[in-house]
């Protein structure tokens, strides 16, 4: 598919996408290349990084200079770790400009079997996990700088998160996070916005098993999945310059599932 985003949108500008080795990360750190970003990506798996440093260097830049990417080990959950990995990118490329904070993970559970361990690693990762990628970035670069677009990626849990409640609590705790520091930090001109996937095909949702994606599927309005790259073109647009006056926002790409879920009939399309 063509890009609807103008050609060397990003040219210059340098943009880190946590979880960027699989999923919605990649595709966006894909996107963001295209459109002539320097991108750093990372993850807690390095063969899984590596293969997507591969995909990320193939990718045609329309003829201009390719951008350099950048690809390393990371947990999010460690402050040590992801001081470590900022040093690094701005060591490489300078500023940075860009902040997509995509990395998270959960497993489903429900809340009463939920051990307090398997409670605390969720909540690390999506949220605790988060704010610290986003401090170092921000007081190291962006502030400084007084220039920054940050997007966060949760999920969907406007009508809550039945059988993740960790999950959940978290994602919920980020979209607040969003609202809270696009307040903060106006005053040094950065962008704060939040993206809320639904049911998405992606590597991510995959492990859940055809069965938990197709109830996903009745209960979203327009009766299908998402897919990464309708996920990646709202990301992109908050990350970019053509997003100047949007920020605290939460955007719900989920094919209306917020609005109706599965308490309501959906009725199947009436065939022509």
């Amino acid at each position: 598919m063509d890009s609807m985003f103008a050609p060397g949108l990003f040219a210059g500008q340098t943009c880190i996408v946590t979880g960027g080795g699989s999923g919605i990360g990649l595709c966006t750190a894909k996107e963001l290349r295209r459109l002539g970003a320097r991108v750093a990506i990372c993850g807690r798996t390095p063969d899984k990084l590596e293969r997507a440093k591969a995909e990320l260097d193939a990718i045609d830049t329309a003829g201009a200079e390719a951008p350099p990417v950048l690809a390393r080990p990371c947990d999010i959950r460690e402050p040590e770790q992801i001081e470590a990995f900022v040093g690094v990118v701005q060591g490489a490329f300078g500023a940075i400009d860009v902040l997509v904070n995509n990395a998270g993970g959960q497993f489903p559970s429900p809340a009463e079997q939920l051990s307090p361990n398997g409670w605390t690693a969720v909540v690390r990762n999506n949220l605790n996990g988060t704010f610290f990628m986003t401090r170092e970035v921000a007081t190291k670069s962006m502030i400084p700088e007084k220039r920054g677009r940050i997007v966060m990626v949760t999920a969907m849990v406007a009508r809550g998160f039945p059988g993740m409640a960790h999950t959940g609590a978290a994602r919920a705790g980020v979209e607040n996070l969003t609202q809270t520091l696009a307040v903060e930090w106006a005053q040094h001109n950065l962008r704060v916005n939040c993206v809320a996937p639904g049911i998405i095909r992606s590597s991510g949702t995959d492990q859940y098993g055809d069965a938990l994606l197709e109830m996903g599927r009745k209960a979203t309005p327009l009766r299908r999945l998402g897919t990464v790259d309708e996920v990646m073109r709202v990301i992109v647009f908050l990350a970019s310059s053509a997003n100047d006056f949007v920020t605290g926002s939460l955007y719900r790409v989920d094919g209306g599932q917020s609005l109706w879920g599965d308490t309501w009939p959906i009725p199947d399309p009436i065939e022509a």
